[in-house]
């Protein structure tokens, strides 16, 4: 890992994260937001990744040092979360990471994988500091949405095969953003499951799908956060 783990003030109490910076030592600001496994080495080395490619990048741990590779232990971590606490808690995260030195003045992205996708719209659609946000197969049942105040572009990344955000939904949500008088550009991959981009999990992993996703995503926040 690349990075290093920080504590900060966020939201009158501490929190911690995984914390990449870009080698030039200046650059956009971007807030990777983990699954619902926790703040894993694969979210850190997505983290890496953003840094490698210019950005300071910031992965909260909302678990708070916990992790797991179970699923039932990782449904109970996730529903355990309370929405509105996780909310505050990353908007102070974006305030920790724009006043970093070199990070660049104005707006972060968001980007979150599964619950942390969700979490990524969330927070972007309650704080103006957003300026992209990226939702790869973003998933939690407790999250509600209002897109009233969104100010930042969408770009959604899903999976033909999920069993977790099925077409349906992904419908809806590209037609909720929209008729809220909001920008989305969403892009379904064809044959490729739920967590795709996911390197360390070899059962649905796929190559191919992921590259391409990488780029769209980074394409994207060198746009909008230029």
């Amino acid at each position: 890992m690349a990075g290093q783990l920080v504590e900060f003030a966020s939201n009158g109490s501490q929190a911690q994260g995984y914390l990449a910076r870009p080698a030039s030592g200046r650059g956009p600001g971007v807030i990777v937001i983990q699954e619902w496994w926790g703040l894993v080495d694969h979210i850190k080395g997505v983290a890496d990744r953003f840094a490698a490619e210019g950005f300071f990048a910031l992965a909260p741990d909302l678990y708070h040092g916990e992790t797991t590779t179970n699923p039932d232990d990782a449904g109970r971590l996730m529903m355990a979360i309370n929405i509105d606490r996780a909310v505050r808690d990353l908007a102070g995260c974006i305030e920790y990471l724009v006043g970093l030195e070199g990070v660049s003045p104005g707006k972060v992205g968001t980007v979150g994988f599964c619950m942390g996708g969700q979490l990524a719209l969330a927070v972007a659609c309650k704080s103006t500091k957003v300026g992209a946000c990226a939702d790869f197969y973003g998933v939690h049942p407790a999250v509600t949405l209002d897109f009233s105040a969104l100010e930042a572009p969408v770009l959604g990344i899903f999976a033909e095969n999920d069993g977790f955000v099925n077409p349906e939904a992904v419908r809806k949500l590209e037609h909720d953003i929209q008729s809220a008088g909001k920008r989305c550009d969403f892009h379904t991959y064809p044959g490729v499951d739920h967590a795709f981009f996911n390197e360390s999990r070899s059962d649905v992993y796929n190559a191919g799908a992921a590259k391409d996703a990488w780029q769209r995503t980074l394409r994207f926040f060198r746009e909008q956060l230029a």
